[in-house]
Formats: C-alpha cells, structure tokens, sequence
C-alpha cells in the first residue's frame, strides 16, 4: 500500500490495522497516527490483540522494510490473510511529508 493510499484511508475514518514493528525508540521517535507498536519479536501476540479476525487488513510498517517481510512472514504462518507492506516503509511516509506522531 503506497503512503498516499494509506493517508487517505485515515483521513476517511477507513484505516487498516497498522502494526509498526520498529524498536521501542524508533516508535516513540515518529510513527503513524493510529499505528500499534508491535516490535517483531512480540508481532503475533500483537496481531491477535488487535485484530481477532485474520482476513482484516494489515499494513505492516518498519524503518527500511526487512522487519516488515519478517512480521509478515511470521503472520501468514499464523493463518494471517490479507497482509500489506507499507511502500517504502516509514522513510517513505516522511519524506512525503506525512504527520508522525510521537510519544510525549
């Protein structure tokens, strides 16, 4: 899903279920507005937290894109369905100029 589309879908009140698998740092340092933070080793347990259904979209969401294919690895075994990456990940997203939110 490109970072247009996925801004788009939040500024319609339609977003997906975002899973941000950064580190703690990362996270707090900027991430998308509505983002769960649900660092790679804990993806599944957070996944199943937040969404019961496994068909409901997933945009997953790191700093350069390897942790992103892991977590989506790791939910498709899970049984997972409908998985996305977020294009270019979350360099993308700031260099468009998209709003991050930080942790206070």
């Amino acid at each position: 899903m490109t970072a247009a589309a996925l801004a788009s879908r939040i500024a319609a009140k339609r977003a997906p279920i975002i899973l941000d698998v950064r580190s703690g740092h990362e996270f707090s340092s900027g991430h998308i507005q509505g983002a769960v933070h649900a660092p790679l080793t804990a993806i599944v347990k957070t996944a199943a937290q937040v969404s019961h259904r496994k068909s409901d979209l997933i945009v997953l969401t790191c700093e350069h894109g390897p942790r992103a294919q892991l977590a989506r690895g790791l939910l498709r075994w899970r049984g997972y369905q409908n998985i996305e990456l977020l294009e270019g990940h979350m360099t993308s997203w700031r260099r468009s100029g998209l709003p991050v939110k930080t942790a206070r």
